[in-house]
């Protein structure tokens, strides 16, 4: 049930949901993240720390750069099915489609190897 909790808690605040489907196009630095959502540094990392508590996002840390992806965890059926849930429920939402383009524009303008050390 723990588990199960910490799914609902993770998807219950909508700056959450909205990082996990930019994460729909792949790994992304915690400054774009940042530059994307437009909160502040700590208010980002206190919403990745709750998506990983969950293991809807994995991380990884390069330098002083941390990088984060939608879980690769195949064998979690409740996360993966989430993901793909909110997916299929948010294909239309306006919020996620004007999100989508916004991190086009950011990744042009800070590609994923500029946050490199």
């Amino acid at each position: 049930m723990k588990d199960l909790l910490a799914l609902i808690k993770a998807i219950s605040d909508k700056n959450r949901v909205r990082l996990l489907m930019a994460l729909r196009q792949g790994e992304l630095c915690v400054c774009q993240l940042i530059e994307f959502i437009a909160l502040a540094p700590s208010t980002v990392s206190k919403h990745m720390s709750v998506l990983r508590t969950a293991n809807l996002v994995e991380a990884r840390k390069t330098g002083r750069w941390v990088y984060y992806r939608l879980s690769e965890n195949h064998s979690d059926k409740a996360v993966m099915g989430l993901i793909s849930w909110l997916e299929t429920t948010l294909s239309d939402d306006p919020t996620i489609g004007l999100d989508t383009e916004r991190l086009e524009l950011i990744l042009k303008r800070m590609p994923t190897d500029s946050c490199i050390d």
